[in-house]
């Protein structure tokens, strides 16, 4: 304790890291799958103290968070052990290509610690999805872990209050919604899963709820979509309204009125107008470049792509290398170690385009299988379907495989959508065709047919 002390002394965060960690220990031997569960409803209020709780350790820094992490994959290797088959096979072998082929950019990384960190950081998203199948076993427990969600979102959405009242009325660049967690753009896809799920929530259990929590619902997800505006961010606008566009085609045609009308009410807002309509406004980099936003990210790919020789293309240059190279081939830089804002870009020039297509095989296969859903329940299957386009459309314009707290919330609704259309009994739209009788079948039926013709013929 002297020694404890001693080191994070300086630090009040630091200090309580230890009386938490007693704590998960005793969660961990007492019950995993509730300790599990109150991780992920109070990881997206966590970012703030967690960052706090970092310290230098040989050179590496370390926190709170790293443990937390740690804490994750154990307790999906604990619940494997115990329950090997509750997952299926093509579930855990859909990530195999992805992880040895972030083995091969570790190996050639030039920031070997960043590139490990960010490896165990994927192992936790991927223990995450896994999870899920040791919660999911019917259409309730997929709806319990939506729930479970959206009550993660009232802690961030409590202190975005605090975040407005601190900042109201500052000067300098315009005011962009971070609340709990370390960027915007992060609490904007935040609260686009969470805005989905909660849409989900409020259509599914219309019947069986009272109008009471019905309307105190959609009040919330009003909330938080006033929340999203105030991030400003573009991407998860538009995707955003993509969805519900989509909604209104195939479900009910009136919230395509919803959608116009609101979309040229927000055109009145001078936010949501200069964001829309003046791309170098209000963007974090604008004051290094006098490029705007776009035609930054433009010339920042090109200039990667550009620079990378052929014999790079199949494997890449390691993990971590598009951030450390910048300074060396985007004029623009500033001396400033950017990442692509692209993952494709970006995992292409790290791992090549090798790892680049096994990052996409997850993706694509996951929509593949998830096929069936729609036979057992049409709008789960929508909002899953809309979460994962959305988040590899979004993809193109941010660092989304370096978003921790979001990737847990968005591999838990598709691990959870996945576990349900397993747990389903072999779901189709149309029943098959009958199988054949065997040969001695049909005798059977024959001589049986005969008798009750001569029965009926003697009466």
């Amino acid at each position: 304790m002297p020694f404890y002390f001693g080191a994070f002394g300086d630090s009040p965060a630091a200090l309580v890291a230890l009386p938490f960690l007693l704590v998960i220990a005793a969660l961990f031997i007492a019950d995993r799958k509730s300790l599990l569960l109150i991780i992920l409803v109070t990881r997206s209020a966590s970012d703030i103290v967690l960052e706090s709780t970092r310290s230098s350790i040989g050179g590496q820094n370390f926190g709170l968070g790293a443990v937390i992490n740690a804490c994750v994959i154990l307790l999906t290797l604990a619940l494997v052990f115990e329950k090997p088959k509750a997952v299926p096979g093509k579930m855990m072998t859909l990530w195999l290509g992805f992880f040895l082929t972030g083995l091969c950019g570790i190996a050639l990384s030039p920031v070997k610690g960043d590139a490990f960190r960010l490896y165990l950081t994927w192992l936790s998203n991927f223990s995450i999805f896994v999870s899920a199948f040791y919660v999911v076993r019917s259409l309730k427990d997929f709806q319990f872990c939506a729930r479970l969600i959206l009550w993660s979102s009232i802690l961030p959405a409590i202190y975005a209050l605090y975040d407005i009242a601190a900042n109201f009325g500052a000067a300098g660049e315009a005011f962009r919604l971070r609340s709990t967690f370390m960027h915007p753009n992060i609490f904007a896809f935040y609260l686009m899963l969470v805005v989905f799920l909660g849409f989900y929530l409020i259509k599914a259990t219309q019947a069986e709820s009272s109008v009471t929590r019905n309307v105190g619902r959609s009040l919330y997800l009003l909330f938080l979509l006033a929340l999203l505006v105030l991030t400003q961010t573009r991407s998860a606008w538009l995707a955003c309204a993509a969805v519900f566009v989509a909604y209104g085609v195939l479900f009910e045609r009136r919230y395509l009125f919803y959608i116009a009308t609101v979309s040229l009410l927000s055109l009145l807002v001078p936010a949501v107008h200069d964001r829309l309509i003046d791309l170098a406004s209000g963007n974090e980099i604008v004051h290094q470049a006098k490029l705007n936003s776009f035609a930054w990210r433009l010339a920042l790919w090109q200039s990667a792509l550009e620079w990378m020789t052929p014999g790079r293309y199949l494997l890449g240059y390691g993990i971590g290398s598009f951030r450390e190279n910048a300074p060396t081939f985007f004029a623009y830089s500033a001396g400033i170690k950017w990442d692509a804002h692209n993952v494709y870009v970006q995992w292409f020039f790290d791992v090549g385009v090798l790892g680049l297509a096994t990052y996409l095989w997850i993706h694509g296969r996951l929509v593949y299988m998830l096929r069936p859903l729609f036979a057992v329940d049409r709008l789960a299957a929508f909002i899953t379907f809309s979460i994962i386009i959305s988040y590899l459309l979004v993809s193109f314009s941010d660092n989304m495989m370096f978003y921790l707290s979001f990737n847990w919330y968005y591999w838990f609704a598709v691990g959870a959508a996945c576990a349900l259309m397993c747990a389903s009994p072999s779901p189709s739209a149309e029943p098959g065709p009958e199988p054949m009788p065997s040969m001695m079948a049909r005798a059977r039926a024959g001589i049986r047919s005969k008798r009750r013709q001569r029965r009926e013929e003697k009466k």
